[in-house]
């Protein structure tokens, strides 16, 4: 079976490239290594972020993550919590840093209110009795695994095919252009071969490997950031350090939990990350200057995800940019890579990827994701060729005590069943 696009990695990059692009009518298989969700985008802070933080040292990202966040809220209102969040200055750096901030959220056209400390107290019992200086923003919490699930069955719904434990393990090129891509089913073992007109490379900090394949080089700095998982959640809105981003300075009312976040050290390799107990006290002790009861709060687990920076000579994972770069190469001339972003900012990302598509095939059609409401806020919207049983299952949460936590599952048995529709129409 013949695509016009074969988009490479199932995290927030390609997913929303996949729906972008068959909205626009195009033909689309996406190939995803493990599960939609098993990489880097699967295991995020949990930050939809309203750009504040980048608004000092990262401007650009700041404005991008601003007008995302308000378009992921509007097309997405199912995974998504308005808690608000608060930038809170602990030392006098942290004060004397407040201007440079405000004026920052000024330029980028980002809402913000300077909070009375008694006040944010009051509304924060945990909050550090000793702040001296409270923002609020318009922060939000997003359930990444959901929203994932969610891009992926609406692009399915659209026309794409979406098949999970497909690993892309090579290319066949002909000329200046790829033919196939060399697919391994993980399920069967079997070597199958897609082809497309034009493949896009969005494997996230594996995109560097992709694009050795088909012999080009893409300059990636794999990140590893760590995030500590506790009990409870200590905090109503989103707990910021009024200062320039650095590590241990975001704690995330994540459900009834709490997530502590996070670090930002380069790594060779994605796929083998080492937690250490240092990283956890670190975060703890970091998390406590915001939230003292951090320090008594039982941790459940540590997680790590690898962020797929623009790799810039010198610059540190802390100080490279978290803008996005979509890369049409020379040869082939028929492959699209893309670098760096934010889960915030998949969206957008989607759509200037399906913009330089759409220019490799002379399509004229605009984008049309920023105001699609995307599947799963109404369970009872359609999905094509879904089983009668599964559409009994997902159905049946809907005026029941667990409508809401039913959500995920209902999403995991649609997801399933596409990627096993899709295998089927391809003949796996």
């Amino acid at each position: 079976m013949e695509f016009d696009v074969a988009v490479i990695g199932g995290g927030i990059n390609g997913l929303f490239t996949a729906l972008d692009l068959s909205l626009r009518g195009l033909k689309i298989v996406l190939l995803e290594r493990g599960s939609i969700g098993s990489g880097t985008s699967g295991r995020m802070h949990g930050l939809l972020h309203s750009g504040a933080r980048y608004v000092v040292t990262d401007p650009r990202a700041a404005i991008e993550c601003a007008e995302e966040n308000r378009i992921v809220a509007r097309i997405a209102p199912h995974v998504v919590d308005d808690v608000g969040g608060y930038f809170v200055a602990i030392t006098k750096d942290d004060l004397d840093f407040q201007e440079e901030f405000i004026s920052g959220l000024r330029k980028a056209n980002i809402d913000y209110r300077v909070v009375d400390t008694r006040d944010a107290i009051r509304e924060e019992p945990n909050l550090n009795p000793e702040v001296k200086a409270v923002v609020e923003v318009p922060d939000k919490v997003v359930y990444a695994r959901e929203l994932l699930m969610s891009t992926a069955i609406s692009a399915y719904n659209e026309g794409a095919l979406v098949i999970q434990n497909a690993e892309v393990i090579g290319f066949d090129v002909n000329g200046n252009g790829i033919m196939n891509a060399r697919v391994r089913d993980r399920v069967t073992g079997n070597i199958k071969r897609v082809g497309a007109r034009v493949f896009v490379n969005a494997a996230g900090p594996w995109a560097g490997r992709i694009a050795d394949m088909a012999g080009i080089n893409v300059n990636i700095m794999p990140t590893m950031g760590v995030m500590v998982v506790y009990r409870h959640r200590l905090t109503r809105r989103v707990m910021n350090r009024m200062r320039p981003p650095s590590d241990g300075d975001i704690l995330l009312p994540y459900g009834f939990e709490s997530i502590m976040g996070t670090t930002a050290v380069i790594v060779e390799d994605p796929d083998n990350l080492t937690i250490n107990k240092d990283d956890i006290d670190f975060l703890t002790s970091e998390g406590s200057q915001m939230i003292p009861a951090l320090t008594k709060e039982p941790v459940i687990r540590a997680y790590a995800s690898v962020r797929p920076l623009i790799s810039i000579p010198g610059a540190t994972g802390r100080e490279a940019t978290r803008d996005f770069m979509v890369i049409r190469h020379e040869r082939p001339s028929n492959f699209i890579s893309v670098i760096g972003g934010k889960f915030t900012t998949g969206r957008l990302v989607g759509e200037r990827i399906a913009d330089e598509v759409s220019k490799v095939l002379n399509v004229n059609k605009p984008s049309r994701t920023r105001d699609y409401v995307l599947f799963g806020v109404d369970l009872s919207s359609d999905v094509k060729d879904l089983d009668v049983e599964i559409r009994s299952i997902t159905q049946s949460f809907r005026g029941s005590i667990d409508e809401e936590r039913g959500l995920i599952a209902s999403l995991s048995l649609i997801l399933y069943q596409i990627s096993h529709k899709s295998r089927s129409l391809l003949g796996w």
